[in-house]
């Protein structure tokens, strides 16, 4: 569309819908997939969630491939890989075999949020006897070391670099979070930066120290900032905010430390007649123009260079249809084809 200034690209959590499965969840991500990518979307990751009944994406590194194999155009990734939980040697060598499958539309975003309760947290850990400390930034700093080999030739591990999968090139690497230090790490590493409004909405300072404090590198010149944020798109705002009331009804839950699978409208509904509190994320929510008009202002608050729409929706139909709208209203299909 005449006049757009930032990309479009979507985030998924493979919804497992109440009386469904996680197999039923991840065909539904692997068809909207297939959608976003006609409909011209820029990206598409994946998130990590664990112990959840309500999303199936525990391992976005397992589901990246059969996506990206399933897709022909759009970037595929992580949003994102919780690196605490795994060996910087470990992601390395996954992603760079992701690439080997599909040269040139890999990303791994990045975060340091456990993805889940401390307890399962602690589940995940090889060791149990003790927590973990918290080493982010080195085993960030090794991590990029092994794709770029860069680790110094007395290091230990430097050979290892040489046996990574080759043949697909590098993933391109991105920093995810919605607090100050990743925010600071994006900056010092000089990596693209995704910051997750739809978990906290006060991010635009964030970005705006991002973007002043960004070191260029080999991997990136100038600042990229990525927003991810909540948004439906229905026929009828009253439409678009009846499907919102699902995920309301989880985060509700979430927030009383009970985990719930995505509950069906008419139940959300008689719950929300119960609970009148108001939602505590920012919600894009209407018809297509008026998600439009509210992305932009999103877009504008943090200056982003691209937006991440995602979603929760018991109903797999009404959340392809809420991307096919958005996609119609910018043109998305026309501006690929341009390009």
């Amino acid at each position: 569309m005449i006049g757009m200034t930032y990309r479009l690209s979507v985030l998924d959590q493979s919804p497992i819908a109440e009386g469904s499965t996680a197999a039923d969840a991840i065909r539904n991500t692997i068809d909207l997939a297939r959608a976003c990518d006609r409909q011209g979307y820029h990206r598409y990751w994946m998130a990590e969630h664990h112990a959840s009944p309500g999303l199936a994406g525990s391992a976005p590194e397992a589901l990246i491939g059969p996506v990206a194999l399933a897709t022909q155009h759009i970037r595929v990734g992580s949003g994102g890989i919780m690196l605490p939980h795994y060996s910087p040697f470990k992601v390395a060598e996954t992603f760079r075999l992701l690439a080997a499958i599909a040269p040139g539309r890999i990303d791994l975003g990045l975060g340091r949020a456990p993805g889940s309760d401390q307890r399962t947290a602690l589940a995940l850990q090889r060791d149990r006897s003790r927590r973990m400390p918290m080493d982010f930034p080195e085993a960030l700093d090794e991590l990029i070391a092994y794709l770029d080999d860069s680790l110094p030739p007395d290091h230990p591990f430097a050979p290892l670099s040489e046996t990574l999968p080759s043949g697909g090139g590098n993933p391109d690497l991105w920093m995810l979070g919605s607090s100050p230090d990743s925010a600071r790490w994006a900056a010092e590493r000089g990596l693209p930066y995704c910051f997750a409004d739809f978990i906290n909405s006060d991010g635009a300072d964030l970005a705006q120290y991002y973007r002043r404090a960004f070191q260029p590198s080999a991997r990136l010149a100038q600042p990229y900032v990525m927003v991810a944020t909540w948004a439906i798109a229905a026929d009828s705002t009253a439409e678009a905010q009846r499907q919102a009331l699902p995920s309301r009804m989880m985060f509700a839950h979430l927030l009383a430390g009970r985990l719930i699978p995505v509950p069906s409208i008419e139940k959300a509904e008689a719950w929300a007649a119960q609970n009148n509190a108001p939602s505590r994320r920012r919600t894009t929510l209407g018809t297509a123009a008026e998600v439009h008009a509210q992305l932009d202002g999103v877009a504008r608050d943090y200056a982003a260079d691209e937006v991440m729409l995602v979603n929760i929706m018991p109903d797999h139909a009404a959340r392809r249809r809420s991307y096919e709208l958005i996609a119609a209203e910018y043109g998305l299909a026309k501006t690929a084809l341009a390009a």
